[in-house]
């Protein structure tokens, strides 16, 4: 791996959302990132309802992809290095596999790998309205060092379009996880006196 390629691994979870982790590995594709893809079995469910995406076009937008079982894939180990890992969307029951260290699929062992190494660990958690367990998940995993970044739109960008608004979210998802992207508008102080 040349020492300018990043590393990140990208799980995408069953919850609703999975455009979001479709598009993430879109805004990659010219980015210097290798790309190491888990998918879960109900993601995939998720996926042929939301997407216009056969599993095949997702795959292909991937470095490499793992199979959810495949406990033995490199990102199961911290001697494999990454840059860090993104949950998007992050199902509640990925979550609480983090949170808990339940590690059952790749999904979650890679992430705990991830955190276990201290490295960057980002939770795209995709519920509402939460309930206080929810919210006791999401302080564990924050406590073990993930950070948790539900997709809220922001609206000072005045958005024209769905596409714009998550494009504005996985730009905020890539910088939090260091990778410098033209993706999002920062804000920059100014107003209209309001």
């Amino acid at each position: 791996m040349a020492a300018s390629i990043r590393r990140l691994v990208v799980g995408i979870s069953g919850a609703s959302g999975s455009i979001l982790g479709v598009r993430l590995l879109e805004l990659l594709q010219p980015l210097p990132v290798e790309t190491h893809l888990v998918i879960t079995p109900a993601a995939y469910e998720t996926l042929a309802v939301e997407c216009q995406y056969t599993c095949e076009q997702v795959h292909a937008l991937a470095t490499r992809v793992y199979a959810d079982d495949d406990l033995s894939a490199p990102i199961a180990s911290g001697s494999f290095h990454t840059d860090g890992m993104v949950v998007i969307p992050c199902s509640i029951k990925s979550l609480s596999g983090i949170a808990n260290s339940y590690t059952t699929n790749l999904l979650v062992r890679a992430a705990d790998v991830t955190l276990k190494e201290g490295r960057s660990l980002v939770l795209v958690v995709r519920e509402t309205p939460l309930h206080r367990g929810h919210l006791r998940l999401m302080s564990l995993a924050a406590e073990a060092g993930a950070v948790i970044f539900p997709p809220v739109p922001a609206f000072y960008t005045h958005p024209q379009s769905l596409d714009v608004m998550i494009d504005q979210l996985i730009g905020r998802v890539l910088k939090r996880l260091g990778i410098d992207n033209d993706y999002y508008q920062p804000w920059d102080g100014k107003h209209d006196g309001a």
